[in-house]
């Protein structure tokens, strides 16, 4: 898939804020859009959209793919499978306030699991700044009083979200180990398709439940956009950030979904902004610059 050149840096800023519209309209239809529903058509219609660029270089490097077939599926199941599934489930019995605040725990799991699996030791300056950057998240989300974060009760669906919170930081990490010169829409067309089958057989659960889909005007719109930005768009940036700042550098910049959140709610909802909005967006871009700072990558 022909690309215009993106600084990686900048490249690596815009899942989080494809990802935070999917938080926000995954919670504001979550009445009208069955979890398992939007999941399926969400992956169904970005396999769509990526099979004319993706066909042609799954079919050149065929061969590698056999090769390496038990990470390729690894990586389907965590991050087409199972990330946005368990969101979107966790998402309708939770608030939004504690999906971001659990979130937030992503990085860390990522910095945990690259030492854990990769042996990747973290820097002191890049933990330094996903301190910083995990004080901005809670400054956001407490709105301005952290001891308000006490105070948040566990909701059933926190489950899924902290589930969503591992799965993505696995595959985060895993990506790392994918073979060098596969094709970026190749790779990701590859993931959709080994991922979609498992997420059918979930959908068909859920129809038999008597859960349906009304297709309407919005239902339509929100799964176009879950398909083309937080899915296409947002996996192919992220992958290809990872392969070259790593995954635990890359992992700081989830830290800005909130951020995002925040603007979308103030462009979209009216919503006004405040000074810890400010303040945290102020020590989250600090943190990742903080980290950014080169030595070896991890």
């Amino acid at each position: 898939m022909p690309m215009i050149y993106i600084p990686v840096w900048l490249l690596a800023a815009f899942p989080p804020l494809f990802w935070a519209g999917n938080f926000v309209l995954a919670r504001a239809l979550h009445a009208d859009l069955p979890p398992l529903a939007l999941a399926f058509w969400r992956w169904t219609l970005a396999l769509v959209i990526l099979l004319p660029f993706g066909l042609p270089a799954l079919w050149r490097q065929r061969a590698l793919l056999a090769r390496h077939w038990r990470l390729l599926t690894a990586l389907a199941l965590l991050g087409v499978t199972g990330y946005n599934t368990m969101l979107y489930i966790g998402l309708q019995d939770t608030t939004a306030t504690n999906a971001l605040l659990l979130s937030s725990a992503t990085p860390v799991l990522i910095v945990a699991l690259s030492f854990v699996v990769l042996r990747h030791r973290p820097r002191l300056l890049a933990l330094l700044g996903l301190a910083l950057s995990l004080a901005g998240v809670w400054l956001i989300v407490s709105a301005g009083e952290p001891a308000r974060l006490l105070d948040i009760g566990l909701r059933p669906g926190d489950a899924w979200i902290l589930a969503t919170t591992l799965d993505w930081a696995i595959y985060s990490v895993l990506l790392r180990l994918r073979p060098a010169g596969l094709a970026p829409a190749g790779f990701l067309t590859a993931l959709v398709a080994l991922g979609l089958p498992p997420l059918a057989g979930l959908y068909a659960w859920e129809l038999q439940q008597g859960i349906g889909l009304t297709l309407n005007a919005g239902n339509l719109a929100a799964i176009g956009y879950v398909a083309l930005f937080p899915s296409v768009l947002a996996y192919l940036f992220w992958n290809r950030a990872v392969a070259e700042l790593g995954a635990n550098r890359t992992g700081q910049y989830m830290h800005l979904v909130p951020v995002f959140g925040i603007l979308l709610g103030v462009l979209v909802l009216g919503e006004r902004l405040q000074w810890f909005h400010a303040v945290g967006a102020a020590l989250i871009a600090g943190g990742i610059v903080l980290s950014a700072q080169r030595s070896k990558r991890v």
